[in-house]
């Protein structure tokens, strides 16, 4: 390939001589002023092409010495996940997400239905998020990436937040992988997504029950390991700081209530109060149409209702997806995700109680014909001795289904009705519907599988 780029500058001067004026055409100039002025120009262009040869084949040589990492056929893309940009590239993005709708119970009531930071949550116009990404390769050994939210509470004040600023390596042997900084707990699949991932307009109900609006995140560092088997499997084990308002079954905040207990100001005294995290992903490509993800995760750290008491919280999840041997666009799919989750907390100090929690959520996507997908979600949320006036323990379902149009790779219009059964609404049911309006801007580093 590199003797044939070498035929370019021959070209590019074939090209420069036949869009030069005749000589006879230039009577002002004479022709040996003519003739130095062309060999100028052909030196010019001969210098600039052997220059663009030159970092062509420093490119191909630098690619040719990079290490490839084996993945076996079976392995589905979640693998993708991992940055693979070269060098030193930087990326920058931003995805906004907005909603409006209405719904038959007023804001009051509407916040306590949607729990989730970036659900819409009052009748009229709803700023989701603008999401700033940056993220790039610091060196071949390590990635970063930041993403920064910017957002709009229900009183009209803007908010930035730091969601997540991480780095992730790159090139550590036998599998290992490690990430530190403030990022998504890797707890099923749904926790780490960001809003412009969501199938859906809103966060499942059990997810904001047990790991808050926010999502479950913190600062901290996880090692993960891929080892050579026949199927895709990797192990994840991290230990996080338990305390903020994106930790809420554990440290939480001071002054907030969990089923009428309310949280203390503890701090973490060792390594013991810390969160700590594992999860067990597998991949299976059951046929060439048909991958299947399944995974187990669990958790473990202090709560503030007492100066010991704990939480617990596993979890279990199932992603699927079918797609035929020719399709457009990625179309026609079907997608099946489900997550089931339960909690212990002990409560109380120095009696302790055990408040047991529990839900779930099963979705299915159908992705009909190029740009259109149509969804169906239920949801289910419960615990044990509930109180049917607590928003975040009485028991709780919702139906959802939606239509989402793909204008185009980086538009999306998604229209969504709820219908939610709640013992703490005025008349146990509510109907919402809201409309949906995302695009995004620059470039991200791949998402899951």
């Amino acid at each position: 390939m590199i003797p044939k780029l070498k035929l370019i500058p021959a070209a590019g001067l074939a090209f420069a001589l036949a869009s030069m004026p005749a000589l006879g055409q230039t009577p002002d100039l004479n022709q040996e002023q003519e003739i130095a002025s062309i060999k100028k120009q052909m030196d010019a262009m001969r210098s600039l092409y052997e220059q663009q040869i030159q970092a062509l084949e420093t490119r191909i040589q630098t690619l040719e010495k990079q290490k490839t990492v084996e993945k076996s056929p079976s392995q589905p893309a979640v693998l993708a996940a991992r940055p693979q940009g070269l060098g030193r590239e930087f990326q920058i993005g931003l995805s906004v997400s907005t909603a409006a709708g209405g719904s038959s119970e007023n804001n009051e009531v509407l916040s306590n239905l949607q729990r989730g930071e970036h659900d819409p949550n009052k009748n009229g116009f709803t700023l989701q998020s603008g999401e700033l990404f940056l993220g790039g390769s610091v060196s071949p050994d390590f990635d970063a990436q930041a993403n920064i939210i910017f957002k709009i509470d229900a009183e009209g004040e803007t908010l930035v937040e730091l969601e997540e600023m991480f780095f992730v390596t790159r090139t550590l042997p036998y599998g290992f992988q490690v990430k530190g900084g403030q990022y998504f707990t890797e707890f099923g699949r749904a926790n780490a997504m960001h809003l412009h991932q969501w199938d859906f307009v809103d966060q499942p109900v059990i997810l904001s029950r047990l790991f808050g609006p926010d999502g479950l995140r913190s600062q901290g560092v996880r090692v993960s390991w891929l080892p050579r088997l026949p199927w895709y499997s990797e192990f994840f084990l991290g230990a996080q700081n338990a305390k903020g308002e994106t930790a809420v079954s554990f440290l939480g905040n001071a002054g907030e209530e969990i089923a009428g207990f309310t949280l203390g100001d503890r701090q973490s005294r060792n390594l013991s109060d810390l969160l700590y995290a594992a999860r067990w992903l597998n991949g299976f490509d059951v046929s060439d149409r048909l991958s299947v993800n399944l995974g187990f995760s669990g958790l473990y750290g202090p709560n503030a209702t007492g100066s010991d008491t704990k939480t617990y919280v596993v979890g279990g999840d199932l992603y699927a997806k079918w797609q035929p041997e020719s399709t457009q666009r990625g179309f026609p799919f079907v997608a099946f995700h489900a997550e089931a989750l339960y909690r212990n907390y002990e409560a109380g100090d120095p009696a302790r109680i055990r408040l047991d929690d529990w839900g779930a959520f099963g979705q299915v996507i159908y992705g009909f014909s190029p740009g259109l997908a149509s969804g169906l979600r239920l949801d289910f949320a419960g615990s044990d001795g509930n109180d049917p006036t607590d928003p975040f323990r009485d028991t709780r379902w919702r139906l959802s289904p939606n239509l989402t149009w793909f204008p185009t790779e980086f538009t999306k219009v998604r229209l969504q009705y709820n219908r939610d059964w709640a013992q703490f609404l005025p008349n146990d049911s509510a109907d919402t519907i809201w409309l949906q309006f995302q695009f995004s801007l620059g470039s991200h580093f791949a998402h899951t599988f």
